[in-house]
């Protein structure tokens, strides 16, 4: 077969030596020790490669509004009230303007796949949806979007909520998801997301438990629905802090839950971090559930963003290598095979959380490679390695110059 584009020297999560591969009509035909085609070649300098970062969890809708917030306390109860007053003032265009300037952020920093929630209530209407809509299409080159809606300011004890949801689902919402916690009735939620989901065949993903109080929990409903409704494998659940903050033994009882139901996990770092422990005056909790110890007991993880540049975090430059560093300091992991691991968090194991098929360097998938300035995976964590350059379906997407230093130049004697 006539080959379009060939990547030499290139190294591979799992392949010792260097490889190459053969791309044709935008997907990968051929991975070998050596390639001889006449085709344009790409030689990537033994450099690590992977199939692009996978952000299971982020919220472009309402990135980038810091200047129209207080953030005075840096509660989540804060975080919730000043962007339910923010926006109201949203417009489409408004939305798409910040909300692109996040996801090229994104896309320069290797993402190559994203699941967005998007705030779906009597407020903000469809105005959100429809810019993040545009915004899927518009960048559809570089990336594939996953569009989750959900009610962030509860579903039964907001009317008319649940009719603009369902509009969503209509008009081609990828993902349905909830937040439990800010509803009257949070189980019955969880039963109405679910109800809608199965009719309109979409996976679910839900903000569950976001404190650190571990005397009750919403996990064992969303546990207790999946299986109800058949739904294992297509539930995922964000934050979680409680898990933080249980003992061993009733997080390893929780993990044997989650890995029965066939529910995911996604520990979001920088979020966590940010707002759990606030009423602490030392000893302060991290926040950060163990995602790594979760998956060694069967549970689908990822590690994710949430927000860039607002009151539930108020920085961020989507680097999907950065929030995989800033776990591995607050997990406390630093050999090799628990820094890959970190690696896998934010490339393999999210695309399995997202029923990704198609995703992975490997013969048959879509020519998606992101390039690395790293040797091996460990590396690339630890010295949060810089990326690159990408491509998508075999299309350059982005690239970037590695670092040269410049000596100055001494005369002799």
């Amino acid at each position: 077969m006539p080959l379009d584009l060939v990547f030499k020297n290139v190294r591979l999560v799992g392949r010792e030596a260097p490889c190459d591969l053969g791309v044709a009509d935008g997907r990968i035909v051929a991975i070998e020790s050596r390639i001889a085609a006449d085709a344009p070649v790409e030689d990537l300098g033994g450099r690590l490669a992977v199939a692009g970062f996978v952000e299971t969890h982020i919220h472009l809708d309402k990135s980038c509004i810091l200047d129209r917030c207080r953030s005075e306390q840096g509660t989540l109860a804060e975080a919730i009230a000043q962007v339910a007053a923010a926006k109201r003032d949203f417009t489409e265009d408004d939305v798409y303007t910040r909300a692109k300037r996040t996801l090229e952020k994104a896309i320069l920093q290797g993402t190559t796949r994203m699941r967005t929630h998007v705030e779906v209530d009597p407020r903000i209407g469809l105005t959100s949806f429809r810019a993040i809509r545009r915004l899927k299409r518009d960048y559809a080159y570089a990336i594939d979007l996953d569009v989750c809606v959900f009610p962030q300011e509860g579903l039964l004890n907001d009317p008319g909520a649940e009719e603009l949801l369902v509009q969503c689902c209509e008009e081609g919402a990828d993902t349905i998801g909830g937040c439990p916690y800010t509803d009257a009735d949070p189980h019955g939620q969880i039963a109405r997301i679910f109800a809608i989901a199965k009719r309109y065949d979409l996976d679910v993903d839900f903000h569950l438990d976001f404190d650190l109080d571990p005397t009750w929990t919403h996990l064992d409903e969303v546990c207790r629905q999946t299986d109800r409704f058949g739904w294992g494998g297509r539930v995922a659940i964000g934050h979680v802090t409680k898990l933080s903050a249980m003992p061993e033994a009733a997080r390893a009882a929780a993990a044997r839950k989650l890995a029965d139901a066939g529910v995911a996990l996604t520990v979001l770092p920088a979020t966590d971090l940010f707002l759990m422990g606030r009423g602490h005056d030392h000893d302060v909790p991290r926040g950060v559930t163990p995602a790594h110890r979760l998956a060694a007991q069967g549970v689908t993880c990822s590690i994710a963003t949430n927000n860039v540049l607002n009151p539930f975090t108020p920085f961020g430059d989507c680097s999907m290598v950065r929030i995989a560093n800033l776990y591995a300091n607050v997990a406390q992991l630093g050999r090799a095979a628990e820094l890959e691991t970190c690696l896998d968090l934010i490339t393999a194991a999210p695309a399995r959380l997202m029923n990704l098929a198609d995703y992975g360097i490997a013969v048959g998938n879509p020519a998606d490679l992101v390039v690395l300035d790293a040797q091996d995976p460990a590396g690339a964590i630890a010295e949060l390695a810089v990326p690159l350059a990408g491509w998508k379906r075999g299309r350059r997407t982005f690239s970037r110059a590695p670092a040269v230093l410049h000596r100055e130049c001494v005369p002799a004697g």
